[in-house]
């Protein structure tokens, strides 16, 4: 909606305000100029990226429409769930968690956790470590590096789309001056025209540097930067777990070790103390 919303403002503002100045919209509907722009920059796209990275940003692109998944709501019942595992741990073993890391989505204890529970990579990533930790071959120290190791990896995967969509915006501007500079050649090989014809197509040229840097800067580019805020919104959930594992690996107590996790959210989702340890006590009624 945010996307929406922007976009209106943006464009709003650059085409209102050429109006109200006196300039005439038909003057900027030139589909050749956008043809040109945007064929270019999508032709840059698949010369200058894999198969791979293509994929991948097609598939991320959609979610600029989506709003943030990652509320306060959503990161409380992750730790109400982490709370749940540790504290069966801490009574009765880590072998008492066995068939909830094996089948999350039989476990009773993950059931309670709908939104969790679909967070495919979420739910793998607490359940690969709570695998570890049930084998009891790795040490903490282990275990931490292998943590770092999986999120940055995921980072650079998140990274990808971003840095295509963000190339795409930083070259739309050129193929503006492409287009402007291909009007010029044309308006050059058409001197004999009468003043007036020659006026337009000197407009329809200045219209194709317009386009591209309006589209780079005021479309696609913020585009990127989404995308890029959500991926950190996704690292910071994986970032909650590892703390909070971690924590319960070194000894801390369930209460504890939430807390630690708690501790590293942003100060726009973090529930307060009593906020968490209400809901957690709420979710071990249910």
């Amino acid at each position: 909606m945010l996307v929406i919303v922007g976009c209106l403002i943006v464009f709003g503002s650059v085409f209102g305000g050429f109006a109200l100045a006196g300039g005439h919209l038909a003057a900027l509907y030139q589909p050749l100029e956008l043809l040109i722009i945007g064929g270019a920059a999508v032709g840059a796209f698949v010369l200058g990226n894999t198969v791979k990275a293509q994929k991948a940003t097609l598939k991320t692109l959609p979610k600029v429409m989506e709003g943030t998944k990652y509320t306060k709501a959503l990161y409380m019942d992750l730790m109400a769930l982490l709370y749940d595992l540790l504290a069966k741990v801490r009574k009765e073993g880590l072998m008492s968690i066995e068939s909830d890391v094996e089948n999350p989505n039989e476990s009773p204890i993950f059931a309670h956790y709908p939104n969790i529970l679909a967070n495919h990579h979420v739910v793998e990533f607490i359940t690969d470590y709570l695998r570890l930790m049930v084998g009891g071959n790795l040490n903490a120290f282990e275990i931490e590096n292998l943590m770092d190791n999986e999120m940055e990896t995921h980072h650079q995967e998140g990274e990808v789309p971003v840095q295509c969509i963000s190339k795409m915006a930083d070259g739309m501007p050129a193929f503006g001056i492409v287009a402007a500079v291909m009007g010029v050649v044309h308006t050059m090989a058409s001197i004999g025209l009468p003043p007036e014809e020659l006026g337009v197509l000197v407009a329809q040229a200045l219209v194709g540097t317009f386009l591209g840097i309006l589209l780079g800067y005021g479309l696609v580019g913020p585009l990127a930067s989404v995308l890029e805020q959500k991926l950190e919104d996704s690292t910071k959930m994986l970032q909650c777990i590892r703390v909070t594992l971690l924590a319960s690996i070194n000894g801390y107590a369930p209460a504890l070790a939430v807390e630690f996790g708690r501790k590293v959210l942003f100060s726009t989702e973090r529930p307060t103390f009593i906020e968490l340890e209400t809901h957690v006590r709420q979710a071990k009624n249910k």
